[in-house]
């Protein structure tokens, strides 16, 4: 599996895959995980009207289908749109900040490590807001600056180092910047920040590891002892240094 996942990687624009990140494309224990969570943050809006805001080449479109609700996606790279047309048709090519809707029509929004990527958050927040009809949640995965390494690669005199660079999201906010100038970091003061003065009211938030599926695929037991420890972890306050925020957030 590791060297399917190096292959795509090979394929895949550098350019592309430090401005936009790089989507699920492939369905593994980490991506089953994050269904599940989504789902149980959801309650009844699963069955809902549902927007994936950045949804990618349409991995969680296509898995969150099957709950019975109406799964629209929207992604800004053109290319991946058509990508997502196999298995999702319901996939529009817009920005997060413009959603090309009406007020107050989806139940439920997932923004998965997408926000860390936009031209303007706060933007895309407000209008995550404004298409969310009252009483409908936002689920959110963003990346957590307390993790030790930054998974989006870095700039280094002047070329662009793809891979998990240690200790990145450490430094100082102005050094940290401007090794990875192309994607943003958050704690939890800075998304407190964002989220103020909007609609809407905190229902859950937490700090979550990966799955490290790569690891299990290449080590097998060893990895899956990682994985369980790492994840035993979440539950105690070194979940601090997790890879993501899980916030759920609900539109007053």
């Amino acid at each position: 599996m590791c060297k399917v996942i190096i292959t795509i990687m090979e394929h895949r624009d550098l350019n592309k895959a430090a401005q936009c990140g790089e989507p699920s494309y492939v369905w593994r224990a980490g991506q089953e995980r994050r269904l599940q969570m989504i789902a149980r943050a959801a309650g009844e809006r699963i069955a809902g009207r549902i927007l994936e805001n950045g949804c990618g080449v349409g991995m969680y479109v296509r898995h969150l289908q099957p709950f019975g609700g109406q799964v629209f996606g929207l992604e800004f790279d053109f290319e991946r749109v058509r990508e997502a047309h196999v298995h999702a048709p319901l996939v529009v090519n817009a920005a997060g900040e413009a959603l090309p809707c009406p007020p107050g029509i989806f139940d439920l929004i997932l923004s998965h490590e997408v926000l860390e990527h936009v031209q303007d958050d706060h933007r895309a927040v407000a209008e995550m807001v404004r298409v969310l009809r009252p009483g409908g949640r936002l689920v959110l995965f963003v990346p957590n600056r307390g993790y030790p390494f930054e998974t989006h690669g870095i700039y280094w005199k002047g070329n662009y180092r793809f891979g998990n660079i240690p200790l990145v999201n450490w430094l100082p906010r102005a050094w940290r910047d401007k090794l990875a100038p192309h994607v943003r970091v958050y704690s939890r003061r800075d998304l407190e920040a964002l989220l103020a003065n909007f609609p809407i009211s905190l229902v859950e938030r937490t700090i979550i590891f990966g799955a490290y599926d790569n690891l299990i695929a290449r080590f097998g037991p060893l990895g899956k002892a990682l994985r369980g420890f790492l994840q035993f972890l979440e539950r105690t306050p070194l979940r601090g240094l997790g890879l993501s925020h899980f916030w759920v957030i609900e539109k007053t």
